[in-house]
């Protein structure tokens, strides 16, 4: 089977019918910034229309005002109806996304032939624990990059 890769701009008008007649799309999120939810090598997500307001820990792709497509994480859900959004691998929050800059939300990921609902309570407990401990995880994982820096400078003598 051949595939072909193509950038989600330029298969947007197709993707918003899609959803909008109430159906869903399927596609290969590209990048490190999910990571290790979502990883760049063949994992899939199923995303649906997202017409009524979203909650903290919902997985939306949405388009920022330069054009860019974003799936990030909500991290808090503003009075004013906006949200924050973050990456899984990331500590930089993205502050006051629009709703009408939503595009769909991630129902499901699907990983080696394997399906992960978003509504599965393991999932749901992970990414609780995540988000809650993003403050911190830059420490942990800073931490741990450092020690393997060290690790592999020793070994070289």
């Amino acid at each position: 089977m051949q595939t072909k890769q193509v950038r989600l701009n330029e298969i947007y008008p197709v993707m918003a019918e899609m959803l909008e007649s109430g159906g869903s799309v399927n596609f290969n999120p590209k990048g490190t910034s999910m990571l290790p939810t979502i990883h760049n090598d063949g994992d899939r997500v199923v995303i649906v229309s997202c017409k009524q307001a979203l909650k903290k820990y919902d997985l939306p792709l949405y388009i920022r005002d330069d054009g860019q497509f974003v799936l990030h994480r909500i991290v808090k859900v503003n009075r004013d109806g906006t949200y924050n959004m973050c990456g899984d691998n990331q500590w930089r929050v993205e502050k006051n996304v629009r709703h009408d800059q939503l595009v769909g939300v991630v129902t499901q990921i699907n990983r080696g032939g394997r399906q992960f609902s978003a509504d599965n309570g393991l999932y749901k407990a992970y990414v609780r624990l995540w988000v809650n401990i993003m403050p911190i995880r830059h420490i942990f994982f800073g931490g741990i990059n450092r020690i393997k820096r060290i690790l592999n400078k020793t070994q070289l003598y």
